[in-house]
């Protein structure tokens, strides 16, 4: 039934602004005052509804009472209009008192999804005054707030009596669910005007139990973004730290600028002082760190370590990142501590790993080129008082450059790099094995190199299918030198102070990918032939290694055209590359690749069978004419399993010299993986024993919300678990509860804690409960 005459379109409109101020009434007051994330405050009494929106009002009856001045609808009252939908069983609007009534099963839908439902309302027609009975509200964020009845006062205070609020994601899907926490208040107000939120004789339940009790309580509301105050406590506990409760307070000091002050009592080593001070710019932020500790029972740490003998520790650390324009960016991160373990042993957020790299860099990236410039110091965070694995460590500045040309050249791709690297260390890091081998792995003194490269590559397809791609590059190096030779190194160490060097290359590759295509699969096979023609390595092993020292010949770097690691060394002579490449694909879900070949050195000086002041190349399999055989296949299936292998086998008897195998399953109850790797003894290399290692990780799903996940890191050799840990998990989206326990197996005497155990609670639009640390590295890939 369309409204018709003024009087009718003055109670469907009391009717739908009253439904609205049940909406305001409910939302304003209860949500906010539990969860800020759930509510949404309403700027003015009335609904903003556009000019031209259309009303419609349908109702089984109404009736108008001329004497009596009162309109009502009755049975399946309906009204839509400006986005708001309003159901209820009868609806009276007294135009004497001016007030509304509504009763019977009265249900809100609001625009932005909100739903309220309530038996009973009765408000002014200016909607200042009145009260809803038996009202609940379900919110989009799947938040669930009931009353057993509400007031608004003098248009500013809203009201709620026997509150009770819960968060409850299941409950979309699985209405019968209940949701394990609930608060409930014996009164809510909120104050429009002070924008404040008071919580009166409220509790916290869990499992139906009451946990905390809150007498009293007020709290600034959601419009409210940044307020000062205390935070939630933090708890945690390690093996030698003990039991600690940390207790946050945050200060709201500008729009720009906030601080977190936290104060942690320790058992076993006294008060922790934290803070944090963070700075808003309108193209960045800074951060400011500090945390300080006088220990009350060194003793408890390792004798002989820096943890025992220091009393009074501290650290500070800066980190800020600022956008110049949407290319441009810089920042820094740097740490500063009173000894080179503090961080790590109390576990600081963000600054406890084991290598803590301070650096200040300039990075730009285009659309075709990119440039990275960077100051690096690695603070190596263990427990030698002497901190000479940190004395080792470089001083480092490094320019990166690439840039490729926007237009063929030539009908090719036209690319080039820069490098400059300077270098400057004050210790020799040595790594000796008497009557074996010295790896000089930095020397001490500076250096300095400036590499330019440029590489042009054309592809071409020709008759029959088959792919060939030509490359020519050419690379110069100038680098100077003022380091401390290495006395007793057996290569030809260049002494001079300077030198340059050069690389010229051209280069071949031919694919021939063949298509096979049977019923109910698909298959790509594809032999792939490289040759690259070089003259020799200029001064190989003769020069410092400082960023090519790890090396791994194995199938991912095959076809690579230079396979050292970095710029300090250059593959020279004539190589060439062989191998197939396969890949197939199945209707029924399973998939299928590979990769298998060998590398010859054709000619010339082979760079990975000089010397070199870290061995790099030794024992790698490619220091012969013919190099070791390298694989890689794997399988996935549709059911979630996956497996890969990949390895090294010699190239005469074909003996394992390095392998990788990983199985892993990835389904709706259970994830698991293991994954077998062996490397063969690399005497030259600084590794003198087979290293063999099993790693387990696995996680099982049971009774809804419930899992268990563990993982053991097995050294099969010295017959000893180096890692394990394991753990339970509830999470419902709603409630997250976890408890793990880790162990790391002491070999060098770095850690301060073996063992700790960490628990975290976790209550949706309320906050977390964290005792130490909860991460399971272990399991990251699932």
């Amino acid at each position: 039934m369309a409204a018709g005459n003024r009087k009718r379109k003055k109670l469907i409109n009391a009717a739908l602004f009253a439904g609205v101020a049940l909406q305001t009434l409910a939302m304003g007051m209860g949500a906010p005052a539990l969860a800020q994330q759930t509510s949404e405050r309403l700027d003015s009494l009335r609904p903003n509804m556009p000019e031209d929106a259309k009303l419609l009002l349908s109702a089984n009856e109404l009736v108008y009472n001329k004497d009596a001045e009162k309109v009502i609808v009755r049975g399946n009252v309906q009204i839509d209009y400006g986005g708001y939908k309003m159901v209820a069983r009868q609806v009276e609007y007294d135009q004497k008192s001016g007030r509304i009534h509504a009763l019977g099963d009265i249900q809100l839908v609001e625009p932005g999804g909100n739903v309220v439902y309530a038996e009973k309302m009765d408000v002014t027609d200016d909607f200042g005054n009145g009260f809803v009975d038996a009202m609940r509200i379900e919110t989009t964020d799947l938040t669930r707030l009931a009353a057993t009845s509400g007031e608004r006062r003098n248009g500013e205070e809203f009201i709620l009596n026997e509150a009770v609020y819960t968060a409850c994601t299941p409950c979309s899907t699985k209405p019968d669910h209940r949701s394990l926490w609930h608060i409930k208040a014996q009164r809510i107000v909120q104050n429009g005007r002070t924008r404040t939120i008071r919580l009166e004789n409220a509790r916290f339940e869990l499992f139906g139990k009451p946990i905390a009790y809150i007498p009293v309580m007020e709290i600034p509301d959601h419009t409210v973004k940044r307020k000062s105050g205390f935070l939630f406590p933090k708890f945690r506990y390690t093996q030698k730290l003990g039991f600690g409760v940390g207790v946050p307070y945050y200060w709201a000091i500008s729009p720009y600028m906030d601080a977190t002050a936290t104060v942690t009592g320790l058992t076993r080593q006294g008060f922790l002082l934290e803070g944090e001070f963070r700075q808003r710019f309108h193209n960045g932020l800074h951060t400011l760190s500090f945390a300080g500790i006088s220990q009350m029972d060194k003793e408890r740490f390792t004798p002989g370590t820096v943890d025992a003998l220091e009393t009074n520790r501290g650290m500070i650390g800066s980190k800020a990142k600022f956008d110049i324009n949407p290319r441009w960016t810089f920042g820094w991160d740097v740490l500063v501590q009173t000894d080179n373990n503090f961080a790590k042993t109390y576990e600081l957020s963000t600054f406890d790993g084991t290598t803590y790299v301070n650096q200040a860099y300039l990075t730009g990236l285009g659309k075709r080129n990119y440039f990275d410039l960077r100051a690096f110091y690695f603070d190596i965070q263990d427990a030698d008082p002497n901190s000479i694995a940190e004395n080792q460590q470089p001083a480092a500045q490094v320019l990166d450059y690439s840039y490729k040309a926007p237009q063929p050249v030539l009908g090719g791709e036209l690319s080039g790099t820069v490098n400059l690297t300077n270098i400057k260390r004050n210790r020799l890091d040595l790594d000796s094995i008497p009557g074996v081998v010295n790896r000089y792995r930095g020397l001490e003194g500076t250096s300095h190199r400036l590499t330019a490269e440029l590489e042009w590559k054309r592809t071409y397809i020709a008759p029959g299918g088959i792919v060939l791609t030509p490359l020519l590059a050419a690379r110069g190096d100038a680098i100077g030198l003022n380091m401390t030779a290495p006395v007793g190194y057996t290569g030809d160490y260049n002494n001079s102070d300077a030198a340059t060097r050069r690389m010229l290359t051209a280069g071949l590759e031919a694919r021939y990918p063949i298509l096979f295509v049977g019923d109910n699969s698909s298959h790509v096979v594809e032999p792939i032939a490289q040759i690259y023609a070089r003259p020799d390595e200029q001064y190989a092993g003769g020069l410092p290694n400082e960023d090519a020292q790890s090396f791994v010949f194995d199938a991912t770097n095959l076809f690579d055209r230079d396979k050292f690691s970095g710029f300090d060394r250059i593959e020279g002579g004539t190589r060439a590359n062989v191998g197939l490449r396969y890949t197939g694909t199945f209707d029924s879900g399973y998939g299928l690749r590979g990769i298998v070949g060998q590398s010859y050195h054709l000619g010339g000086l082979n760079s990975f069978a000089t010397d070199d002041l870290v061995k790099a190349g030794a024992n790698s399999g490619l220091e012969s004419k013919r190099s070791d055989y390298v694989a890689m296949f794997g399988i996935d299936a549709p059911s979630g399993l996956m497996a890969s292998l990949s390895g090294r086998l010699d190239e005469k008897d074909l003996a394992l010299r390095r392998a990788d195998a990983t199985v892993g399953y990835l389904g709706l109850t259970w994830q698991a993986a293991m994954t077998y790797t062996r490397i063969e003894a690399q005497p030259l290399y600084g590794s003198q024993s087979d290293q063999d290692e099993i790693q387990t990780a696995a996680a099982y799903r049971f009774h809804d919300y419930w899992s268990v996940f563990g993982a053991i890191t097995y050294d099969i050799n010295s017959d000893v678990i180096s890692r394990n840990g394991f753990g339970i998990t509830y999470d419902d989206q709603d409630t997250l509860f976890s408890i793990v326990y880790k162990q790391e197996r002491d070999t060098d005497s770095t850690l301060a804690n073996d063992w700790s155990i960490g628990a975290r609670i976790s209550f949706r639009t309320l906050g977390d409960v964290n005792v130490g640390d909860t991460k399971f590295d272990e399991l990251d890939y699932y």
